[in-house]
């Protein structure tokens, strides 16, 4: 990265971290408490009810156990990937908040001009070398239109 980044006059220190909380640059917040005691207390739940060898997930609002044997790969003993349902509307919030190039920074002329700028290269070489991470970016979130009387619509 640091040998990218001098390619465009950039100098960056970077260090290697293990990450957990710093991902999102926060303090852990109430929500974080509230999850994790909520998965504490199902997983309780689920030894004393006597389950094991589970991970407690939240699923859709739900607390789901997912046996260890499930999350395995036979083929290589690993943990199977899991993937990130990039069309949720939870990812379209959290991709939002993420300081990233979007599809909207090579539209406006004047804000691609800035990033040129920062990496001393023309206009034309900025869209070349970084245009293709916007290539598969999903749209933009659109919520749903509120429904007067909808005990569902948002407040």
């Amino acid at each position: 990265m640091q040998k990218r980044l001098k390619e465009f006059g950039l100098k960056a220190t970077i260090a290697a971290k293990n990450i957990g909380y710093e991902l999102r640059c926060a303090d852990p917040i109430p929500m974080d408490m509230e999850y994790t005691r909520d998965l504490g207390y199902c997983a309780a739940k689920y030894v004393l009810g006597g389950g094991n060898a589970a991970m407690i997930s939240l699923q859709a609002g739900r607390f789901v156990p997912i046996p260890f044997a499930e999350m395995i790969d036979p083929a290589t003993g690993r943990a199977r990937t899991r993937r990130v349902d990039i069309t949720s509307t939870r990812y379209a919030i959290a991709r939002r908040y993420m300081i990233r190039l979007r599809r909207d920074d090579f539209d406006d002329p004047h804000e691609l001009a800035r990033f040129a700028a920062t990496a001393h290269v023309s206009v034309e070489e900025f869209r070349r070398q970084f245009e293709a991470l916007i290539e598969e970016e999903p749209p933009p979130l659109v919520l749903d239109a509120v429904v007067e009387g909808d005990p569902g619509a948002l407040a």
